[in-house]
């Protein structure tokens, strides 16, 4: 197939296609980010971990502005000023400025936990007991084929008892510890923070200053007044709406640059995809 150089700079015209599209909008399919099993007892359920939360930013590309080429950051010796090849970059951890501990990949693997396939629960707790400064980050946890039955009825149980599974769980090169509890009819797993992670307030609370009756009371009835059901609902991120609605005009009035590169022709994706992404986009935030 033919190929074509793209000239830097030009705004593109109506119906003039780009090889690849960059929208705010996620469209990508739901994928498993780990699967294995969620055990504990005797019952071992086959999983698949996924995401719970989608990303509530809207990124951009850094680009040149002289031909619209997409930036990349590289490693830079500020001492000899040239750019650091991977192999010559070794890691070190800085003990004061300017003097590091080496460390080697050697040394790195023989503290980083065995791969494991398994969430084994070792203990099921009250989720209340828990102070939310320590949850991380949530996902869910979907059953794969031959473990449907054992999922509902773990979520049923969970449920019916109000507590949740604590486990370990290896992902990447870390060990995290997590909890695993029903949120509707899914399992959600939600990583926590260690203890020795969690720093003390008390040093940023203002000296004891003995208050009124009259002045806590004050409080305890502004308090009252404003009480309400939470409602997650009434609630959006206007900096991102904003965001997608200037993007959505650009869009629609062709406000589009072309960074230089080679393409095969027929390969475009059409305007209306982008202009369709966008009001996907607007419209999942709008529900939610």
């Amino acid at each position: 197939m033919k190929k074509t150089k793209k000239a830097a700079g030009k705004t593109v015209k109506k119906n003039a296609g780009a090889k690849k599209t960059e929208t705010p909008a996620d469209n990508i399919p739901m994928q498993g980010i780990w699967s294995g099993t969620i055990s504990f007892s005797l019952v071992a359920i086959p999983v698949r971990l996924v995401k719970a939360v989608e990303p509530g930013r809207v990124s951009f590309r850094m680009l040149h502005n002289k031909d619209y080429s997409p930036l990349k950051r590289k490693m830079f010796c500020p001492d000899s000023g040239k750019i650091v090849p991977p192999e010559e970059i070794i890691r070190g951890y800085e003990i004061s400025p300017g003097k590091h501990i080496m460390i080697t990949d050697e040394e790195l693997e023989s503290v980083s936990p065995d791969r494991s396939r398994t969430i084994e629960i070792s203990e099921f707790i009250d989720l209340g007991e828990v102070d939310p400064i320590y949850f991380d980050h949530p996902y869910f946890l979907t059953p794969l084929k031959g473990g449907e039955k054992s999922y509902r009825l773990l979520v049923e149980a969970m449920k019916r008892t109000n507590k949740a599974g604590l486990a370990k769980f290896v992902l990447g090169e870390r060990e995290y510890l997590v909890t695993v509890k029903a949120r509707g009819k899914a399992l959600e797993l939600c990583t926590l923070h260690y203890n020795d992670e969690i720093l003390s307030g008390d040093e940023y609370a203002p000296k004891k200053d003995e208050a009124s009756d009259a002045e806590k009371n004050a409080v305890k009835n502004s308090i009252k007044k404003m009480i309400s059901p939470f409602a997650p609902e009434k609630y959006s991120d206007q900096r991102k709406e904003k965001l997608l609605g200037i993007l959505k005009e650009k869009t629609k009035e062709k406000q589009q640059v072309l960074a230089p590169e080679t393409e095969e022709e027929g390969s475009a994706e059409g305007y209306e995809d982008l202009v369709a992404a966008l009001e996907d986009s607007m419209k999942k935030i709008k529900k939610g």
